[in-house]
């Protein structure tokens, strides 16, 4: 018997807002939606609502993907698979909107974190194409930080946490973390709120000194992940990363770093970190975990389980 059509849906989580898009079989857009990150039962209403509205007359939800904020817990094998671990954000620790929704909209769900899932896409679809082992770095509110590895990606006990990895301090750094965890580790040190404590209102191109410490603990970082993980490509994304030749400076502090050790993986033809190719790398890697929930139901049997 011939499946009804199905539809996939991706949703990215964020500390601030919900994107939402649901695509039919042939990849047309149904409904893209943006929501603020409000309570979890609010979030579950709206999105449940909103995927509804988006079905097609006699069509089903094949696979839900869900690229979300972290902590998570993203192991396939843990019961607690889906479940938030503390978090600021008000209600969501202990919440598990992996559950919430296979309840709600009885379809398969497959949650991973958003980096993890920025560097499916980006490997899939954008600046990664071509290489089997991408690592993805955000530095915006935090930073994150995702490794994909032929179309599938990193995760055990946790996810990777990259942005608590400790660096050096430049030796006249005495300027507070803005982590409350870490006083030395990159993102304390280098993401949004830390840069905008530093710089007072101006722009970072317009801070030679500042910017220089930010290429100097982002180099360190990258070294860090080259050394760590051996990807074959770095792409970075995020707000931080929009400053002209910053990619390139965070390429020299980090050579500078290994002191020519791992030059085999770095002396490739071209850079080696590159900038994200995707707008919104979280959502189509949602995306791409949807289609493969919905391709691993049918082949567990050939129906709906």
């Amino acid at each position: 018997m011939t499946p009804a059509p199905a539809v996939l849906v991706g949703i990215e989580t964020g500390g601030t807002k919900i994107v939402c898009r649901v695509i039919d079989d042939a990849g047309r857009t149904l409904t893209d939606t943006r929501f603020p990150t409000v309570t979890p039962d609010r979030v579950v209403d709206t999105l449940v609502a909103t995927i509804q509205a988006a079905l097609p007359s006699g069509a089903r939800i094949g696979g839900i993907g869900v690229a979300s904020f972290g902590p998570v817990i993203v192991d396939p094998a843990s019961p607690d698979l889906g479940r938030m671990l503390a978090t600021p954000k008000a209600g969501w620790t202990g919440f598990n909107l992996t559950q919430a929704l296979r309840t709600r909209l009885q379809a398969p769900v497959i949650i991973d974190t958003d980096v993890n899932a920025a560097a499916l896409a980006e490997q899939a679809l954008g600046a990664g194409r071509g290489f089997h082992s991408v690592a993805y770095v955000t530095v915006g509110t935090g930073i994150g930080g995702g490794l994909a590895i032929d179309g599938r990606t990193l995760k055990g006990g946790l996810h990777p946490e990259i942005g608590h990895l400790p660096i050096r301090r430049a030796e006249r750094d005495d300027h507070p973390s803005a982590c409350g965890f870490h006083p030395n580790c990159v993102e304390g040190l280098t993401a949004g709120p830390a840069l905008a404590a530093r710089l007072g209102g101006r722009r970072l191109d317009a801070a030679p000194e500042l910017r220089a410490l930010v290429c100097d603990y982002l180099g360190q970082l990258s070294a860090s992940l080259l050394l760590s993980w051996s990807p074959q490509i770095i792409i970075f994304g995020g707000g931080v990363m929009t400053t002209p030749g910053l990619l390139s400076e965070i390429e020299g502090r980090m050579r500078l770093e290994l002191n020519d050790y791992g030059a085999s993986v770095v002396s490739k033809h071209g850079p080696y970190i590159v900038a994200a190719a995707l707008e919104h790398a979280g959502l189509e890697g949602a995306l791409i975990m949807a289609r493969t929930a919905s391709q691993s139901r049918w082949r567990e049997g050939g129906h709906e389980s």
